[in-house]
C-alpha cells in the first residue's frame, strides 16, 4: 500500500511563488510507486485547494476543490468544504474525503515555517516533515535563534534587535546612534521573521541605515541589525532527528554584494560550488558546528545551516538556520545531499520516514496520570472496569 502524502505549499507570505517552485520540484522527485500524493495549495487568502497532481503544471493556481483538514485529532483527512464532516473516508474519489498518512509542508515564510502550520498539525496529531512548533518558531526568528546559538557557545556576529514601536518618534534616531556606537558600519538590516533574504538591506552609513530600517519594518514588527563582514557564504545541510547528519559544505558566490532574493531565484549567474573549496579540517569543523547549531535550536527532520566565513581570518559564524529550506532548482539543500551520496528521491524518502517515526514515537507517551502513578495499561482490571 502506498504512503499517502499531502504536499502543502503556497501560503500567504511573500515567498508564495518560491513555495510553488519547491512543490513542483518535490512532486517530480517523489517515487509515485511508493507514494500517493495529494497536492494542497494554500492560496494568498489562506484557503486550501486540492490540486490535480497529474496536471499541476498547466492547471490554474487556486482553482482546485477547496478542502479543510478534519476537525478530529488523529484523522489526517481532507474534506471538501461542501461535504458532511461525518462522511466515511474514501481515498482518491473526487466526491469523498481523502485520507493522508503524512503532511510534507513546504510553505516558506510566515504561516509555514514559523510554527503556525506545525501547531495546527500537532493539534490534529498528524505526522509531518520537518521541525516541530518550537524548533520552527526559533529558527524563523533570527533574534531568538542568535540568542540560543550564542548561549550554546556557537559563534554569531554581533547584532541588535528592535521592535517596530521602539523606532517610532525619536526612537529611530536613538537606534541609528546605538548602531553606530555598538556595531559601527557597515551593517545588515533584516526583518527578524522572513526568509529568502526578503527585506534585507546593507547600510554603510546612517542615512542608508534609516532607509534599510524603514524597508525592514515593512516586512516584520521586529528587525535585527547585524555587523557586516567581508565573508564567504557557506551552507551545510542537516538531516535527522536524534542522530542528525551533516552534508558536505557548499559555497554560494553571488554576482551581487550579498545573496539577496534576486540572486537566489532570478539571477542565473550565481555560482554554487559543491563541495566548497575548503581544507578538510575546516569542512569537518563546519559540519560539526552545523550539527551543534541544529540541536541548539531544537531542529528536527531537516535544516540548512548558513555560515559566514571571514575572508581575512577564516573564522566561521552561523548566520542563520532554515527549517524548511528551498527545494527549487536553484536551491542548495538537495544538491548538498546529492553530492554527499544521498540522491534526491532517497532524501525525500528519509524525510518522510523520519516524520512517520517521530509521530509513532510520540504516540507512545502517556496521556493520563493516576493517583498510583500508573498509566491505564499498568493497572489491573477491577470489577468496576468496563472491558
Amino acid at each position: 500500500m502506498r504512503i499517502r502524502v499531502g504536499l502543502v505549499f503556497g501560503g500567504r507570505s511573500v515567498e508564495h511563488e518560491v513555495s510553488i517552485s519547491s512543490a513542483t520540484s518535490i512532486l517530480g522527485a517523489l517515487d509515485r510507486e511508493r507514494y500517493d500524493v495529494s497536492l494542497i495549495e494554500v492560496d494568498r487568502s489562506g484557503h486550501w485547494h486540492l490540486r490535480d497532481a497529474d496536471h499541476f503544471a498547466t492547471e490554474q493556481p487556486g482553482k482546485g476543490r477547496e478542502v479543510s483538514l478534519a476537525p478530529v485529532p488523529g484523522a489526517a483527512t481532507l474534506f471538501p468544504l461542501s461535504f458532511p464532516l461525518s462522511a466515511s473516508v474514501v481515498s482518491g474519489s473526487s466526491d469523498h474525503a481523502i485520507a493522508l498518512d503524512v503532511i510534507f509542508p513546504i510553505i516558506h515564510g510566515r504561516g509555514g515555517e514559523d510554527g503556525a502550520l506545525q501547531g495546527l498539525l500537532e493539534l490534529k496529531e498528524i505526522a509531518y516533515v520537518g521541525s516541530g512548533v518550537l524548533g520552527s518558531a526559533v529558527q524563523m526568528d533570527k533574534d531568538i535563534a542568535k540568542k540560543l546559538l550564542a548561549q550554546a557557545g556557537i559563534p554569531v556576529l554581533p547584532w541588535l534587535s528592535y521592535r517596530q514601536h521602539e523606532l517610532d518618534g525619536d526612537g529611530l534616531d536613538r537606534a541609528v546612534s546605538g548602531v553606530g556606537d555598538e556595531l559601527g558600519f557597515p551593517v545588515f538590516v533584516k526583518p527578524a521573521n522572513s526568509g529568502s533574504s526578503v527585506g534585507i538591506g546593507k547600510a554603510r552609513d546612517a542615512d542608508e541605515l534609516v532607509s534599510a530600517i524603514r524597508e525592514a519594518v515593512g516586512h516584520d514588527d521586529k528587525i535585527i541589525v547585524e555587523r557586516a563582514l567581508d565573508a564567504r557564504e557557506i551552507e551545510v545541510a542537516v538531516l535527522g532527528d536524534a542522530l542528525p547528519e551533516a552534508s558536505i559544505p557548499g559555497e554560494i558566490v553571488p554576482p551581487h554584494e550579498f545573496y539577496d532574493y534576486e540572486a537566489k531565484y532570478l539571477d542565473n549567474t550565481t555560482e554554487l560550488l559543491i563541495p566548497a573549496p575548503l581544507p578538510d579540517e575546516k569542512s569537518h569543523a563546519l559540519r560539526a558546528m552545523a550539527l551543534k547549531a541544529f540541536r541548539a535550536v531544537e531542529g528536527a527532520g531537516m535544516a540548512r545551516v548558513d555560515f559566514l566565513v571571514d575572508r581575512a581570518t577564516g573564522e566561521a559564524f552561523v548566520n542563520e538556520l532554515n527549517s524548511l529550506p528551498g527545494f527549487t532548482n536553484a536551491s542548495m539543500y538537495a544538491r548538498l545531499w546529492e553530492a554527499s551520496g544521498l540522491p534526491y528521491p532517497k532524501l525525500l524518502d528519509r524525510l518522510i520516514d523520519l516524520a512517520l517515526e517521530r509521530r509513532s514515537s510520540r504516540n507512545q507517551f502517556r496521556r493520563e496520570i493516576h493517583h498510583d502513578g500508573s498509566s491505564p495499561g499498568d493497572r489491573p482490571a477491577s470489577s468496576g472496569d468496563n472491558g
